[in-house]
């Protein structure tokens, strides 16, 4: 009987716990966990399946990809300052030719007791925001020439960063690819271990 009550009693925190976050209109840790996985099971099924899979379309045989653990840390509300004053940027590519996209505005936040500021840009012909970043795992743990971040701005002074859905550019897997690297100020100091990982070959 104690222990019927110890399991109905655990069962109640959870629920009480998730009935919180659902009011104040937040993720649950372990929804967002949930969530975060069933994305990763999606993109390993594209990989290995879809026919515009950068190993399907290389023919290069896939081994899975590598992540991090979810991690509510890195998953940032930053402060967003839009740059007023739009300029075209040129980022240089793997492949040593460059990539143009617009200057859109910078996300500032506070990582590991730093502050950083990181430059996010628009993609004029896909109209989405991007977002190359390098930091101190980089040539270790992950991809040695950055990672990617999509990210969405509805508007406001503030933006989010969920590095647990950092990915890496196709030429991670293959150097068949053209992919921008990261602007100087997205190369940062600390280690952001979230998102993917290196790929193994």
């Amino acid at each position: 009987m104690g222990r019927n009550k110890i399991i109905y009693g655990g069962a109640f925190i959870i629920i009480l716990v998730i009935l919180i976050y659902s009011l104040q209109g937040e993720e649950s840790p372990e929804a967002y966990k949930q969530r975060i996985e069933k994305e990763r099971e999606e993109q390993d099924s594209f990989m290995r399946n879809n026919s515009e899979s950068p190993f399907k379309e290389n023919d290069v045989a896939y081994k899975g990809l590598t992540y991090f653990e979810p991690d509510l840390k890195y998953k940032i509300k930053a402060r967003f300052d839009p740059i007023k004053e739009k300029k075209i940027r040129k980022l240089a590519t793997s492949d040593n030719k460059e990539q143009e996209y617009l200057e859109y505005g910078y996300a500032t936040f506070t990582i590991d007791g730093q502050q950083q500021k990181l430059l996010v840009l628009e993609n004029v012909q896909e109209n989405v925001l991007f977002l190359a970043f390098g930091d101190a795992t980089s040539a270790g743990e992950t991809y040695g020439a950055g990672r990617y971040l999509d990210v969405t701005h509805s508007g406001g002074n503030s933006i989010m960063l969920d590095f647990n859905m950092a990915y890496n550019p196709y030429c991670a897997y293959s150097s068949e690819y053209s992919c921008p690297l990261p602007p100087r100020e997205n190369l940062l100091d600390v280690a952001i271990r979230a998102g993917e990982k290196n790929y193994e070959h």
